[in-house]
């Protein structure tokens, strides 16, 4: 790619994910002539700081809970050369394989301010399947984050995504929870960038899924908080 090694950081926030997050780092060490990795680490009761930790990366001890906060953590703790920052899930869910496409994308646009993996455009998984109730939420957060924040994205809720670090300059997520991607999304789209998807295919995870149905409820209450923002910005009003 060209790039510094320095110049690609890739977060990665853990809980309790010792069958997943060995598989994950040599995955991304073996696509990625980065660099700097850091997992922030949600209070795990199993072996997953020990793996990590054993496999050279740097790692935090999460202060708070849930995703957005450890996202909130570890950018605060991102050397200033990176240009660009990765995000991924340490179940192995995501593979490390279309990291340097997506940064590749990056590099050769400079109106792209972040790109996704869109589990729903590739290979078929058991996770696209119309009988499944989370690719059912999923649809109906990707509407709702469509008409109320005008973020058109066939999968919004992707874990797997590469984004311009200038852009995350002094952002501290609102969000505490699963909730942070659409946070995310609606940042990128305030602030001109256009957003890419491209097709990745999807595992199954190593370990206990984390994300719960009830967890679709505070993404949809932070879309339509992150709708507010935008009416506020565009009306130049104070709520």
């Amino acid at each position: 790619m060209g790039l510094m090694n320095s110049a690609v950081s890739v977060i990665i926030p853990t809980l309790n994910e010792e069958e997943g997050i060995g598989p994950t780092l040599e995955e991304i060490k073996k696509v990625l002539d980065y660099s700097h990795v850091v997992v922030v680490d949600g209070k795990s009761v199993d072996r997953t700081v020990e793996i990590a930790k054993n496999m050279g990366v740097d790692v935090l001890l999460q202060e708070g809970r849930g995703k957005g906060d450890a996202i909130n953590q570890a950018l605060s703790q991102l050397p200033s050369t990176a240009r660009y920052i990765a995000f991924t899930d340490a179940d192995f869910t995501y593979p490390a394989e279309y990291l340097p496409k997506m940064i590749e994308i990056l590099e050769q646009d400079n109106s792209v301010g972040m790109v996704l993996g869109n589990r729903f455009g590739g290979k078929f998984s058991a996770f696209k399947s119309s009988g499944n109730p989370f690719y059912i939420g999923n649809r109906m957060l990707a509407f709702a984050q469509y008409t109320i924040n005008g973020v058109k994205l066939y999968d919004p809720l992707s874990g797997l995504r590469v984004v311009r670090a200038e852009i995350l300059q002094g952002w501290k997520p609102k969000s505490k929870g699963f909730d942070v991607e659409a946070e995310l999304n609606s940042l990128i789209n305030r602030k001109g960038y256009k957003i890419v998807e491209i097709p990745i295919y999807y595992r199954s995870r190593l370990g206990e899924k984390k994300l719960k149905l009830r967890h679709g409820f505070g993404i949809m209450k932070r879309i339509l908080a992150e709708g507010f923002t935008s009416l506020d910005k565009y009306l130049d009003l104070e709520f």
